[in-house]
């Protein structure tokens, strides 16, 4: 019996339909790169509000304010410049898939901070709740299992750690 990769045919399924494995399984680490690319992009922005006051950011001192009056943190600026820049900088690496699993670490620790500040205001985010940041936390999770995957930078220079 012939498999439909020795005779180059799409693998069929219900009702001689090809199926979706067949279709899109050579691309599935394309996929992976979107997912990685996309949660590491999405987290500079937050960084770069901390850090540096863009997008309608208040910047460090401000923040590090908020941090310690508002949230708790003993020492808000530390605390801000940690998580600003690892959103920003983590954000980057995640994104390139430079150091991968090293940046999801630190991003996995920083969300699982920022989610034990919003455990009492319950799960939904939209009213300030821990639904946004362990989601992001989950992502990063991922990465720190899988590393940044054949489109990665790691990948391209041969880094294995």
């Amino acid at each position: 019996m012939t498999t439909a990769t020795e005779t180059n045919e799409t693998p069929s399924g219900f009702l001689g339909l090809p199926t979706l494995e067949g279709l899109l399984g050579q691309y599935a680490g394309l996929g992976d790169a979107a997912a990685r690319v996309t949660t590491g992009a999405f987290l500079v922005p937050h960084g770069a509000q901390k850090l540096f006051g863009w997008f309608g950011g208040y910047g460090l001192d401000a923040t590090g304010h908020f941090f310690q009056t508002q949230l708790g943190f003993s020492n808000g600026f530390l605390a801000a410049l940690g998580a600003g820049s690892v959103e920003f900088f983590g954000g980057l690496l995640l994104a390139l898939g430079l150091f991968t699993r090293s940046a999801a670490i630190a991003i996995t620790v920083m969300l699982l901070v920022a989610s034990s500040v919003h455990f009492g205001a319950g799960f939904f985010w939209t009213g300030g709740g821990w639904e946004y940041p362990i989601l992001w936390a989950v992502l990063a999770l991922s990465y720190i299992v899988k590393g940044g995957g054949r489109y990665s930078l790691d990948a391209k220079l041969g880094l294995k750690y």
